[in-house]
């Protein structure tokens, strides 16, 4: 789990950066570095000080207008973080091999830096496109699937932790929000898939099995365009958790 406890030794301007960084990208429009600064509750010096160093180094990027977005550096990063999910070729073949089998879509997740992350997918026709499940993405922990499984494999008080500093967002009608009922349902499929029915996105199903590894659990899922995950759909995916423990 991520240590949310201010290090002594915190680097203020690195945090400051960073906080810019996060600032802009979750703007749906370019800001100026007055509305930079107002955002992060800095002076506009400082503002203006980050800004410079982040756009030399190319982390920000000034259009016309003089207002900034993500640089070019943010997208290789990026890519460097999904080089990093790379694994063993036989681990992305039975997430093909699920996908092609229920023309489901099929998504590896696990654990990363303490966050609960995508870290493959494989498309499939009879699933619809989810802008919020693509590799390298955070997942919302209550209301996935991908969430659920990892959070079942935690002790009651690091589940607990997890969810504090995550928070529990409604999506759906259907999205639990309360704690204790995310416990009792977790309860009622111990040791067994997990399933979600719209609680993510409407008309939307998954299903997903555990991949039970010491210290680094994955959880492997199936979605469907429909109210109910198919019978097959289920077995197919508790056998390719079952297959990837071989894999790996």
């Amino acid at each position: 789990m991520r240590d949310n406890r201010e290090p002594v030794d915190r680097i203020r301007s690195v945090s400051r950066a960073l906080r810019v960084l996060e600032e802009v990208g979750a703007s749906r429009a370019p800001l100026t570095v007055k509305a930079i600064a107002r955002r992060c509750e800095l002076n506009l010096s400082t503002a203006y000080h980050l800004v410079r160093t982040l756009t030399y180094e190319g982390y920000l990027a000034r259009d016309t207008d003089g207002r900034y977005v993500l640089g070019s550096s943010v997208a290789r990063l990026y890519q460097d973080l999904l080089a990093s999910f790379a694994r063993r070729p036989g681990v992305h073949a039975v997430l093909r091999q699920l996908s092609a089998t229920t023309r489901r879509t099929a998504y590896l997740g696990r654990f990363v830096s303490g966050r609960i992350v995508v870290t493959d997918v494989v498309e499939g026709p009879e699933s619809p496109y989810l802008e919020d499940l693509e590799a390298g993405l955070e997942v919302a922990a209550h209301a996935t699937v991908i969430g659920k499984v990892l959070l079942a494999s935690l002790p009651r008080a690091r589940r607990a932790a997890y969810l504090s500093a995550q928070g529990m967002r409604r999506f759906t009608a259907r999205t639990l929000i309360d704690t204790e009922a995310l416990e009792v349902e977790l309860a009622g499929a111990a040791g067994g898939p997990i399933l979600e029915h719209g609680q993510f996105r409407d008309g939307v199903s998954c299903v997903g099995a555990l991949v039970n590894r010491p210290d680094d659990p994955w959880a492997v899922v199936s979605s469907t365009r429909a109210d109910e995950v198919p019978p097959e759909v289920v077995w197919h995916t508790q056998r390719a958790a079952q297959d990837l423990a071989v894999a790996i």
